[in-house]
């Protein structure tokens, strides 16, 4: 592939993944400039989390009976990757940023904690396409229970030089309550047990709800960063979006080469380490009361170099391994 043809297919791929920015830029638009209330975003937000995307991936893990099995090693390549960028960021927040460990477990969260929900879905179904998504559903539901038992048992130990099973087994249960694992369990309950399709009467409102949930979650993502400011802690956030966007992404596909995971299941987990920082770890830093300038700062602008790193990278795995098996 000749330099023409690589920025050919890179312009191809800006321009396949431009609708779902344009939609976080008219969220952003309605949220900052047009006087929406918080109150609507907030509505939306909840809509999306309860019912749009459980719906819709209620409605792809209930055909998971017709699809080729996914290699569950991609969580080794997706999560072993999480846990060696969240050491680094701990010690460059220690020994560059002289940040205390609480404030450090928070940067280490941010540099891999991806907004895999509201941007990572619609962003596999538009580059990789509907097929992608059985992947997706798999690190979806260990992300929340691993990286947040990560950093719980990190905080806990940095506040109280010890951790408890207490605060794992809530982190256990917040898991088990979120709306979109449930969906993603019960989808799958159907097509295990059940192994035939979602009788219509049931199909037709859950594939009409199904479908607004990329396009809606997309601007209630742009809303929900026009609350946001980049104000301060820049260094600090230039270093998350480093780990985050190019770091991440490129052991994750060091690793699934590594393993020899098959092609989709490499460019799903690839894609989704690219992702840009997730609003959970802004939630995260208040809840602390550290970092929330440097976490802010990060989405906006991580959200932003996304709209080419991540194709950048999908070009990348095509181009150095056109035979991927």
């Amino acid at each position: 592939m000749d330099t023409a043809e690589f920025f050919g297919q890179l312009v191809q791929q800006l321009l396949l993944s431009a609708p779902l920015f344009l939609l976080i830029a008219l969220g952003y638009s309605l949220g900052r400039f047009a006087g929406w209330p918080e109150s609507v975003n907030e509505g939306l937000n909840r809509f999306c989390f309860n019912v749009a995307i459980p719906c819709m991936l209620f409605k792809v893990m209930s055909k998971f009976y017709e699809s080729p099995a996914v290699d569950v090693r991609l969580l080794i390549a997706y999560f072993g990757t999480c846990f060696v960028i969240y050491v680094i960021g701990r010690i460059l927040a220690k020994g560059i940023f002289r940040l205390d460990s609480v404030s450090a477990s928070v940067f280490g969260l941010a540099g891999i904690f991806s907004n895999n929900v509201m941007l990572g879905i619609p962003v596999a179904v538009i580059l990789l396409g509907p097929a992608s998504l059985a992947s997706v559903a798999l690190v979806l539901v260990f992300n929340s229970l691993i990286l947040w038992t990560l950093v719980t048992v990190s905080v806990e130990w940095a506040q109280n030089g010890s951790f408890s099973l207490r605060g794992i087994g809530k982190t256990l249960l917040s898991v088990l309550r979120n709306p979109i694992i449930i969906g993603i369990f019960t989808g799958f309950a159907w097509s295990f047990l059940l192994h035939r399709p979602v009788p219509g009467f049931l199909d037709s409102p859950v594939s009409m709800v199904a479908q607004v949930a990329a396009p809606l979650t997309l601007i209630t993502l742009g809303m929900s960063l026009s609350r946001y400011q980049i104000r301060k802690g820049l260094r600090e956030s230039g270093a998350i979006c480093l780990l985050k966007l190019i770091l991440m992404p490129g052991l994750i596909w060091a690793i699934a080469y590594l393993l020899h995971l098959p092609r989709q299941e490499s460019q799903v987990v690839v894609l989704l380490g690219s992702m840009a920082v997730g609003i959970n770890v802004y939630l995260m830093a208040q809840k602390f009361q550290v970092l929330q300038g440097a976490t802010a700062t990060s989405m906006l602008l991580s959200t932003l170099f996304s709209t080419v790193t991540t194709p950048l990278c999908m070009i990348l795995m095509a181009h150095f391994y056109p035979n991927w098996p």
